[in-house]
């Protein structure tokens, strides 16, 4: 689900900067006819960026914002409640391996022989 939300936002930056290369491209063409001068051309562009830039942290807050919701909805643990599990299960995973090969009996390795009656 993470990487959904992170493909929509480069979707958006990159729309973002399609749309920055467009302006750049027409205001420069703009200022090559002497429709405008450069320095309102420069100015265009920076009142772009700055607003581009304020709703991309507004998209980011929101988009944070619905993440947190749909994760909440779910009742999904979040990361350090799944960190928290993991290392209390591996903890006592340990302390079971331990009492287990505390109780269980050691195994001789030598055999003992018996020997067979033989039938009569």
């Amino acid at each position: 689900m993470e990487e959904l939300f992170k493909r929509f936002l480069y979707t958006g930056v990159g729309f973002v900067a399609m749309t920055a290369e467009k302006l750049q491209e027409s205001i420069d063409e703009m200022v090559g006819d002497g429709k405008l001068s450069e320095e309102e051309g420069k100015k265009l562009v920076d009142n772009f960026m700055e607003n581009a830039e304020t709703r991309k942290q507004e998209f980011e807050s929101k988009l944070k914002e619905a993440a947190e919701g749909v994760v909440e909805k779910f009742s999904f643990p979040s990361k350090g409640d799944y960190d928290t599990l993991l290392k209390r299960v591996e903890e006592l995973e340990a302390k079971l391996a331990a009492k287990e090969s505390a109780s269980s009996p050691k195994k001789s390795t030598t055999r003992k022989r018996t020997t067979r009656k033989k039938p009569e």
